[in-house]
């Protein structure tokens, strides 16, 4: 899925891009360029680890 992943991203930077050089660029576009980045951004931390433990978040809450 990771790898999917990105080159999507990197197609949605590139057409987004692409989109605001015209002179009148289609919103519909940009947003939904928009939406598969961040999708794809979503994705890619999802599989980074947190800073803290469990056991520290349960410890600043008591």
């Amino acid at each position: 899925m990771k790898k999917l992943v990105f080159p999507f991203m990197i197609v949605a930077i590139i057409v987004g891009f692409y989109e605001q050089t015209k002179a009148k660029p289609n919103v519909f576009i940009l947003a939904i360029a928009v939406a598969i980045f961040m999708y794809g951004v979503m994705q890619l931390s999802a599989k980074v680890p947190s800073k803290h433990s469990e056991t520290e978040d349960e410890e600043d809450v008591k």
